[in-house]
């Protein structure tokens, strides 16, 4: 995968350019939605003119079925990401006997562990894992870090006069939001966890939300901070063999070094 800092930053700027001035608008869907499902289609090598779909395929891989969802049944559910799943087969079709390609797609297509005969159930598992993790995740946590310095102008001030503080700032915006609410896992057997009895078969969630705000370990666990000592002493990648295999990714962010703002700005 080329260099992505070039790109990234053409496009934040794009996208911040044409946001309307003087009214109303919805940050989410024109900010973090867009500038997210910009990049992942980048990644996959997606037709970009759908990219809107990887964030609604998202939205629908973690909604669940029920009386009070949009979905009543896991056939409606599944029949709403059908277009999702007919696009990503047809990716693996058209790359599958090609080499050179770089992106996430070709590289899952080429590579002889997940190309072989009878891998398509592997090959989506993986699709459905890099959409949410390069979706919903990233969406969040920069919607969250504009609730941040909204809460907290004073770090927001700081960090336009020193742009250096975006390495402590970003992991501290992931902290602070949390993109991953919580994972959770059925026990294989017996095990006691905290002083805690967990019987094999039972669920065990893990909130990360939790987790990064703890005061015994984390001083001050709800205020946002952009120049914490320890910046990156949180679970918001997860922790030891099941940590994020993409965090330095999702941090890339906090290795761009923006001009400090001029007297347009």
């Amino acid at each position: 995968m080329a260099n992505l800092e070039p790109l990234i930053r053409q496009r934040a700027a794009a996208i911040l350019d044409e946001l309307p001035v003087g009214e109303t608008f919805d940050f989410v869907e024109k900010v973090s939605v867009e500038l997210t499902s910009q990049m992942l289609a980048t990644l996959f090598d997606f037709p970009f003119e759908h990219r809107h779909l990887l964030p609604q395929a998202s939205d629908i891989i973690l909604t669940q079925a029920g009386e009070n969802s949009v979905y009543k049944t896991d056939l409606e559910r599944q029949a709403a990401l059908t277009p999702y799943f007919e696009r990503f087969v047809g990716l693996w079709e058209a790359r599958k006997d090609t080499s050179g390609g770089t992106d996430l797609l070709s590289l899952l297509a080429a590579d002889p562990a997940t190309r072989k005969e009878g891998q398509m159930f592997g090959y989506m598992g993986n699709v459905v894992l890099l959409t949410v993790a390069g979706s919903d995740t990233t969406r969040h946590s920069i919607t969250g870090a504009l609730m941040a310095f909204q809460d907290y102008p004073d770090a927001y001030d700081r960090l336009r006069a020193d742009p250096s503080l975006l390495d402590s700032a970003v992991p501290e915006i992931i902290r602070w939001q949390s993109p991953v609410a919580h994972m959770r896992r059925t026990a294989l057997q017996d095990a006691e966890l905290g002083g805690k009895a967990i019987k094999k078969g039972e669920k065990v969630i893990m909130w990360y939300v939790s987790g990064n705000r703890d005061g015994d370990v984390i001083p001050d666990p709800d205020t946002f901070i952009i120049d914490r000592e320890r910046p990156r002493q949180h679970v918001g990648f997860g922790f030891g063999i099941h940590r994020c295999v993409g965090n330095r990714l999702a941090e890339f962010r906090s290795r761009l070094r923006a001009d400090p703002p001029g007297p347009s700005a």
